[in-house]
């Protein structure tokens, strides 16, 4: 994996071995394969704040347990240049995965994290008892069929952006689908049939692809079937008809030409929309319909787990709908947001 460079690693581990412990370019490549890359792009800043901090007198690699249980409580009391307050609990809890990946891609001892983790459940109860809002993990506010209606309606839909637009939020939302891979979906990949659509979705964090069954709308207006189909006709009146299914759209109301930086091509080609790109169309449209709360990308995913809960489908189904892993803690969690009034306990007690 690349948070560690080759340099650092001959460098830091010759003191501790006889041989310095190198891994090739191919197997330093296939690590790196194996981790989403938003992971990686995090777990790289991690690494080189806790390697700037070990400057100050401590060896990051091979860490020691004592080195680790230092920093852990050095992030819980030291003011964040950014926010001006410690780190919160989840971004710990990251900066320890850090540690412990660079360790194993370095084929160097990792080091015992148990005392770091009960720094971290200490400091959790801290900001508890405090009522601190960093106690509780921020989380996106599920997209729900009447919110997506309100999005929608912000939404020019005889325009090029419009259709993207609707497309991407009707389709995230039935196939659950998380930004990054809403964004890597090609023309080729969303298949119109007598059905519905046929979506073939690469979930990154399963490192595998569901063919994702997609259904006609009752309602034409949400419908993501027909969302893609007039998403689909107007790429082909653009001259689109292969390539990627959500791509950049200029002020002009054109599908964005190839950008450069200093004479040299830089991102998607083809002109694909990223992630963040993709986020933002929810972000934007939220903004503009008036609605209060957190909304990311990420509450498309979450709404639709929200959602067919509350129409009495099968967790197994929608999780093997959505990409979940089976027994997913995360799928177990927004069931039970959706479950906390529809099948409270507290019915039927007899109060």
């Amino acid at each position: 994996m690349t948070l560690v460079s080759r340099e650092q690693l001959t460098l830091e581990t010759e003191s501790t071995a006889t041989t310095p412990v190198r891994l090739s370019d191919a197997a330093r490549d296939a690590l790196s394969a194996g981790t989403a890359d938003s992971t990686r792009r995090a777990y790289r800043t991690d690494w080189a704040q806790f390697t700037a901090w070990c400057a100050g007198g401590r060896r990051a690699l091979p860490a020691s347990p004592e080195t680790v249980v230092e920093y852990v409580t050095h992030l819980t009391v030291t003011p964040r240049p950014r926010t001006g307050r410690p780190y919160g609990p989840s971004s710990i809890e990251r900066a320890i995965a850090a540690i412990r990946t660079a360790h194993a891609a370095a084929n160097v001892p990792v080091p015992s994290c148990k005392g770091a983790r009960i720094v971290l459940r200490g400091y959790r109860d801290q900001l508890a008892r405090a009522k601190d809002p960093a106690a509780r993990p921020r989380r996106a506010d599920p997209l729900l069929p009447a919110q997506l209606r309100a999005l929608l309606a912000t939404l020019d839909r005889s325009t090029l952006q419009g259709r993207r637009d609707a497309a991407l939020l009707l389709l995230g939302f039935a196939c659950a689908g998380r930004v990054s891979e809403l964004a890597a979906l090609d023309l080729g990949d969303v298949v119109e049939t007598d059905n519905g659509l046929e979506a073939a979705v690469y979930r990154r964090k399963l490192k595998a692809f569901t063919d994702t069954a997609i259904p006609y709308g009752a309602n034409p207006a949400t419908c993501p079937v027909r969302a893609v189909r007039a998403l689909r006709e107007a790429m082909a009146e653009a001259g689109r008809t292969e390539g990627p299914l959500f791509v950049r759209v200029d002020r002009h109301g054109r599908i964005a030409p190839p950008m450069y930086r200093h004479g040299r091509p830089i991102g998607d080609p083809a002109g694909r929309i990223t992630p963040e790109a993709a986020a933002d169309v929810v972000e934007r449209a939220a903004a503009v319909a008036g609605l209060e709360g957190r909304w990311t990308g990420h509450s498309l995913r979450r709404g639709f787990a929200t959602a067919a809960r509350k129409a009495g489908h099968d967790v197994v189904r929608v999780g093997r709908h959505g990409g979940w892993a089976d027994g997913s803690k995360a799928l177990l969690g927004y069931f039970e947001d959706a479950d906390r009034w529809a099948d409270n306990p507290v019915a039927g007690t007899g109060l």
